[in-house]
This record gives C-alpha cells, sequence and structure tokens, in this order.
C-alpha cells in the first residue's frame, strides 16, 4: 500500500491530491480530537531546555520558508515533502492531516518536522535541523514528538530514508525504535518507528 501511495504522489499529482482531499476531511471528523489530545500529551513529555517547541502557525509561515530556503542544495536533496515556495507551504498549513510543527530557540525557527497522517493509521514523518543547530539534540526532540504523538494514536510512524543520504542513515544508525520494513526503489528504504523496541 505504502509503495502505491508513493508511486501515485510522484507519477499521478491530480491523483494525489484527490486522495488528499478526502484523507484530510475523513482524518477531521474521526480522528480530529484524538489528535489534538494526543498531541497536548506528545508535548508535554518533552523537556528541550533553552528551546521551545510547537505547532507551527500561520504567522510563522515566512520563518520556515527562509529556514529551508537557506540550507545548502545538498541538505534538501533527499527532504522532499511538499513544494517550499511560500504558496506550497501555505497549502500544506491548510491540510487538517499534515501536522506541521516547528523547534524554536527563543523566537528563531532552528528545526522543522512534520506527520502526515493517514484515516488507515499509518503516519509519515520527517524532519529538517537548520545547519547551524546540528549535533545539539533537536533531532531527538523531533523524533520524541512525533513518535509519542502516533504512538498515543495508535497510528503506525512510518517514513522513507534514502541508504544514499549518509548524514540520516548515520543518525538513524543508533536509533534503537527504527526497524527497516522493505526496501524501496531508488535504495529508499521503508522503516517504521516502532514503540516496544526502545
Amino acid at each position: 500500500m505504502e509503495r502505491l501511495l508513493i508511486y501515485v504522489k510522484h507519477k499521478f499529482p491530480f491523483l494525489w491530491n484527490v486522495i488528499d482531499w478526502f484523507n484530510n476531511h475523513l482524518f477531521s471528523a474521526f480522528f480530529k480530537s484524538i489528535f489534538n489530545q494526543a498531541l497536548e500529551n506528545a508535548l508535554t513529555n518533552i523537556n528541550p531546555g533553552e528551546l521551545s517547541c510547537r505547532e507551527l502557525r500561520r504567522v510563522d509561515l515566512h520563518q520556515l520558508y527562509c529556514l529551508i530556503n537557506s540550507q545548502d542544495v545538498s541538505d534538501l536533496k533527499y527532504f522532499k515533502p511538499h513544494g517550499f515556495d511560500m504558496k506550497s507551504l501555505e497549502k500544506q498549513f491548510s491540510k487538517s492531516a499534515f501536522l506541521m510543527m516547528g523547534v524554536f530557540d527563543k523566537n528563531t525557527l532552528v528545526g522543522y518536522f512534520f506527520l502526515r497522517l493517514f484515516i488507515n493509521k499509518k503516519c509519515f514523518v520527517g524532519r529538517l535541523t537548520d545547519r547551524n543547530y546540528r549535533g545539539k539534540g533537536l533531532g531527538k526532540i523531533m523524533n520524541k514528538v512525533m513518535y509519542e504523538l502516533a504512538w498515543q494514536m495508535n497510528f503506525r510512524c512510518l517514513s522513507t530514508i534514502s541508504q544514499n543520504n549518509k548524514a540520516v542513515m548515520q543518525a538513524h544508525s543508533k536509533n534503537s525504535s527504527m526497524k527497516v520494513l522493505k526496501k524501496l526503489s531508488n535504495d529508499y528504504l521503508l522503516v517504521e518507528f516502532v514503540q516496544n523496541s526502545q
């Protein structure tokens, strides 16, 4: 099923938009209240120190645009959850089944992560850390929130990772929650983050 969705997303954008539209409406109808409680619980259980972590608001979109577009092109080669122009970010922000989160150093956005939730109780996650903040534990903060949120909703927490993305492969080499499910085309792996292996 995951392979089919990935294929449709990349090869048939119109069909993907139709699926996405139905998914957003059904997610709002059946999961929104559970989602809101799970998000509150996931954010309560973290202690990022001087950093803060919260759901992004419309007023944060310019900062998100600046964060993404200030990274090296090579850093974005394997990070393509959506377009990076303001119109694309606005479009993602309006989707109820696409949670956009941020890590802030005071008022500056230094990390972006997301959960794309599906009504079949699966979600795909991803994250991006500002190049000036790498190696400072932001990845662990973002992972904790993403995983906790998915697990509290009883959703499977999935991601696709390129084996050619050395930095991400190295970062996940010590991730005891990660389980490789299958190999995909173009050297990608479908992985799941499971609760009982922590």
